[in-house]
């Protein structure tokens, strides 16, 4: 008696004209080859130039926010000022952790994280703006933060299956990028008495 895959189609009749797994006999063949390449096997379906070349981008960009937010949090001054700059101390903590992790994706793939400062805000997605006053160093952050969260999220996108882990770096980096961004906002609100941007 045939069985059924719960849609009355006999299951003896699904074709399946790729197995799902790779022989395991292939699989210890193909990691002999090429061992310098390291992490980067075939089934790796990125273009590993054109992937470093993104996260040069992407750590340029982690690099201004650090900048940015270590700037804001030592000279933010003014009643209630204490709690922003303690806000704007662990952002910065944060993206140094992606801006280690985007490195140590770059040098899994056999490229050299550029942390060279010569050039670094024309590499960055983001801006380095200090800001006058605790208002606008919010509201610059809030920018900034907004940019990174369009940029991750079309990253994401671009890289989908065919580098997952350099996917799921960005998916997880974009998570706490919202984050900062609703704090940012919830800041504005704050300090302005409305809303910024509607939420």
């Amino acid at each position: 008696m045939s069985k059924t895959n719960g849609v009355g189609e006999k299951l003896s009749n699904v074709k399946n004209d790729q197995p799902f797994l790779t022989d395991v006999q292939h699989l210890r063949a193909q990691a002999r080859k090429n061992i310098e390449q390291g992490a980067l096997t075939p089934a790796y379906q990125g273009n590993v130039k054109q992937t470093i070349d993104i996260l040069q981008s992407v750590l340029a960009t982690e690099l201004v926010c650090v900048l940015r937010y270590t700037m804001n949090a030592v000279v933010a001054s003014g009643l209630s000022s204490q709690s922003v700059k303690e806000e704007f101390d662990e952002h910065a903590t944060e993206e140094m952790e992606h801006m280690r992790a985007v490195a140590e994706r770059i040098n899994q793939l056999g490229g050299k994280p550029n942390m060279n400062p010569e050039g670094l805000a024309s590499r960055s997605a983001s801006q380095y703006v200090e800001g006058s006053n605790l208002v606008e160093m919010i509201r610059e952050n809030l920018i900034a933060e907004r940019i990174a969260c369009e940029h991750y999220r079309e990253l994401v996108r671009h890289f989908g299956n065919k580098d997952a882990s350099t996917r799921v770096m960005l998916e997880g980096i974009l998570v706490t990028e919202e984050e900062h961004a609703n704090d940012m906002h919830d800041l504005l609100v704050a300090h302005e008495g409305t809303p910024n941007l509607p939420k």
